[in-house]
């Protein structure tokens, strides 16, 4: 049982790595526009997407991929609590 939280935690460590290269991404709109900024457009989209329905952008300044990170890092907090009964 353990390993399916070590695997979660791991899976979510990841995912906060590929948003945080598809913020640093968005600062460079040529490499965006390659092969490797739409595979992590492709990726990192569906989950980004119910944040920016939620949180508006102001100007140029979208803070929904700050916000889908502390909510991934709340869910890796939340399933390592978890795990601790296990």
């Amino acid at each position: 049982m353990s390993y399916i939280f070590f695997l979660l935690i791991q899976a979510i460590a990841i995912y906060k790595i590929i948003l945080i290269i598809h913020i640093i991404l968005s600062w460079f709109p040529q490499v965006r526009h390659s092969g490797f900024g739409r595979f992590i457009g492709a990726i990192s989209e569906p989950y980004l997407e119910p944040f920016r329905r939620i949180i508006p952008s102001f100007g140029m300044f979208d803070f929904s991929p700050i916000v889908a990170l502390i909510a991934l890092e709340f869910a890796g907090i939340g399933i390592a609590s978890i795990s601790r009964f296990f």
